[in-house]
């Protein structure tokens, strides 16, 4: 992602990821493995070599202000239109 912005001009130090689910958080920062977290695959532990490096910051943000909702979830309609005005997309049948 870092290097396809870079094509648009736009150069980050640190990509942020938001997260709601704190152990998830937890997860990435603790480099022991658990017995719980033993499943987790190998590929999956990329997240937590980029935090290591520095590339990725994990930022805990509220379950009712998590934007990705918006695109997994089936949501409320006024939840939906509120998510909607975060991102910046305008609701078409208002402006003509």
């Amino acid at each position: 992602m870092k290097h396809q912005l870079i094509d648009y001009g736009v150069k980050l130090e640190k990509v942020a990821l938001y997260c709601d689910n704190t152990s998830a958080i937890n997860l990435t920062k603790n480099p022991i493995q658990l017995s719980k977290t033993k499943h987790i695959e190998i590929r999956h532990h990329f997240i937590r070599d980029h935090i290591k490096k520095g590339g990725i910051e994990i930022m805990f943000v509220k379950t009712e202000n998590q934007l990705a909702d918006l695109f997994i979830k089936p949501l409320a309609r006024d939840r939906f239109n509120k998510l909607r005005t975060e991102l910046g997309v305008l609701d078409m049948k208002n402006i003509c």
